[in-house]
């Protein structure tokens, strides 16, 4: 199969704002745009069957009238429609293994509302070989839904305690793709005996400072020698590493984010800072496996 984009369809506006956001990046990236809906009661193909008595009726008009829109926007890319008589979330994974990148609609930034409407996406964001972007409809209050066009600039969070090149490899990309800077964003609580009556103790945060900086310039160094030209700033705020990336992903245009491939078996598959991203981040939000 030739390299793509996938993005799940179920017809709600949170999959169809990111289907135009999957078919921006789609064709920034030169991949096809795959267009996924899946149903386990999807029946065989019929054979000239009239459409008030084709099973599949609905599903092929979701599908069909995405492509229709994506492709009038986008003449010149390939969008293929792809309708699977299987459950969601394992056609999902499936598609996602055989993808460059999966793109779900999120829905809504309150952790319980996000639990129980998003109970397709977060098992796929976990368990996905290949990073999944989360892209969530704007609501009233908010700005319009961004598209890979219009994004800001590209932000990554990373946690220097191992190795962060596929975070940086997907960041990097991203951000010579578009033309836009690159915002590397570290956070690090302070321990217990940083903490003083009048406030944290300046020593101890100098040196948490001066210990970052060396990791993160050391992180960096080799990804900006192979993409010169793209602008990057760093920062590294000593407070909870959650709070930091999220703060620092407001106005930024894909907030990046990674999680272990492998987990504990009783831990939980994502850590502190991707829970905090997925929820509450405005932008969409790429979670991205590293070993």
């Amino acid at each position: 199969m030739k390299p793509v984009v996938t993005v799940g369809l179920d017809g709600s506006p949170e999959s169809l704002t990111a289907a135009r956001w999957a078919a921006d990046e789609a064709e920034r990236r030169g991949l096809t745009l795959r267009l996924l809906h899946a149903w386990p009661s999807l029946a065989p193909e019929p054979v000239h069957v009239p459409s008030e008595i084709d099973q599949n009726y609905w599903a092929k008009r979701l599908v069909h009238n995405a492509q229709a829109e994506l492709q009038k926007r986008h003449p010149r890319l390939t969008v293929v429609g792809d309708l699977v008589a299987d459950d969601a979330q394992h056609a999902l994974l499936q598609a996602a293994s055989e993808s460059e990148i999966t793109v779900l609609g999120s829905r809504g930034l309150e952790l319980l509302e996000s639990y129980f409407m998003g109970d397709i996406s977060m098992p796929v964001v976990a368990q996905a070989k290949q990073p999944v972007v989360l892209v969530r409809a704007a609501t009233d209050k908010e700005m319009p839904a961004p598209t890979a066009h219009a994004a800001g600039h590209v932000v990554v969070a990373l946690k220097l305690h191992g190795p962060c090149d596929d975070l940086l490899d997907f960041a990097f990309h991203s951000a010579a793709a578009q033309g836009v800077p690159l915002r590397a964003v570290h956070g690090r609580s302070l321990p217990l005996h940083a903490h003083a009556p009048w406030g944290a103790n300046h020593d101890i945060t100098e040196n948490m400072r001066q210990d970052a900086r060396k990791h993160l310039n050391q992180a960096l160094r080799p990804w900006r020698e192979k993409y010169p030209h793209v602008e990057v700033a760093d920062s590294i705020r000593l407070e909870s590493p959650a709070r930091a990336v999220v703060e620092a992903a407001d106005g930024a245009g894909i907030l990046i984010v990674g999680r272990r491939r492998h987990h504990p078996v009783l831990g939980p598959p994502l850590g502190p800072v991707a829970e905090a991203a997925i929820h509450h981040a405005r932008c969409p939000v790429a979670v991205v496996p590293h070993d």
